[in-house]
């Protein structure tokens, strides 16, 4: 059994090589021409330098901790609200599905998927906007959750060595929102359809929370992407699908485009932002504003190792908390 496996490993970069060139678009990352790492790895027989950086993330304690940080609303009355986990392995599992389509690169689709929201604060947008406003209050400094996602891979897991992942995923992670584009059309599908799925799944939560009716969203917009979460999904990626190939970009249409953006800027009146949920984002901005005062305040109750001033090492504590340690701590 030893030497079959020996046998396998030795053709498996190969054939890896072979079905790339006979498969994937010419606009497509190979696997074994990434720009490579920060530091020499001693690469694995049996996975692409992509599938290991996609492993690396699944393996962290980061991503374990998504699975405890809650999307809109804080600790929710019910099973079935999506957490920052679930959205992560939504916007994978489509991106997927989207690059499979175009022929490009599945692998360093999914790591950059399911790395890209490894840095986000607990309690949502909400927490990093009020993480931000903290440490620019007393530092002058910004906190936005791409970069510090970025950080976790390269600074913070691994005791401080980081994940070494390759610079395709690295640029994918930082790039996923914010104003540069990724270099990657792979990294540009997880840009798109990290919209695509917080949309419609926060959508899909706040009327189980009761803060909107289904009614109530724009008819206008939903007549173009449909009733439905799974059939807007679908018509995004469709769209998606056809407009890139026609563009050798990752783009949407105009008028499914248009319709996405619209139903963004009714769930930031409605929901977001809304009426509705002030008393929750009153008490996230509040729990987070409070123990990064006092962190910075008792820097000797900031864990030890941590890499930075106390400014940082106060920001990566807050950052790296799940909703219900910050409340439990606070």
């Amino acid at each position: 059994m030893p030497e079959l496996t020996r046998t396998v490993a030795d053709v498996f970069e190969a054939g890896v090589r072979e079905h790339e060139e006979s498969w994937l678009s010419p606009l497509a990352v190979r696997s074994y021409e990434t720009s490579g790492r920060a530091r020499v790895d001693e690469e694995c027989p049996l996975r692409t330098p992509f599938q290991r950086d996609r492993d690396r993330i699944v393996h962290t304690k980061s991503f374990r901790r998504l699975k405890h940080k809650t999307q809109v609303f804080i600790e929710p009355k019910g099973d079935h609200y999506r957490t920052r986990l679930t959205h992560t392995l939504e916007t994978a599992g489509i991106s997927r599905t989207v690059a499979r389509a175009l022929r490009l690169n599945e692998d360093l689709t999914e790591a950059i998927a399911l790395g890209h929201d490894l840095g986000h604060t607990p309690f949502g947008h909400t927490g990093e906007e009020a993480l931000d406003e903290a440490v620019q209050t007393r530092f002058g400094r910004r906190f936005r959750h791409n970069e510090h996602s970025l950080r976790v891979v390269e600074v913070l897991e691994r005791e401080g060595r980081g994940l070494n992942l390759t610079a395709e995923v690295r640029d994918g992670i930082l790039h996923h929102t914010g104003p540069g584009e990724p270099a990657t059309l792979e990294g540009k599908i997880v840009r798109l359809v990290d919209r695509v799925a917080y949309i419609n799944h926060d959508i899909d939560d706040a009327i189980r929370a009761g803060v909107i009716r289904a009614e109530e969203l724009p008819l206008e917009d939903i007549e173009v992407l449909g009733a439905r979460g799974s059939r807007r999904i679908d018509t995004l990626v469709h769209d998606l699908v056809e407009h890139s190939t026609a563009a050798d970009d990752v783009v949407h249409g105009e008028d499914v485009g248009r319709a996405l953006s619209n139903l963004r800027a009714f769930m930031f009146e409605r929901v977001y932002l809304g009426e509705a949920a002030s008393a929750q984002r009153d008490e996230a901005t509040a729990t987070v504003h409070r123990i990064f005062d006092y962190l910075v305040e008792h820097p000797d109750e900031l864990p030890p190792e941590g890499p930075g001033d106390v400014a940082q090492r106060a920001t990566d504590y807050v950052a790296g908390m799940t909703d219900r340690f910050a409340l439990a701590w606070h």
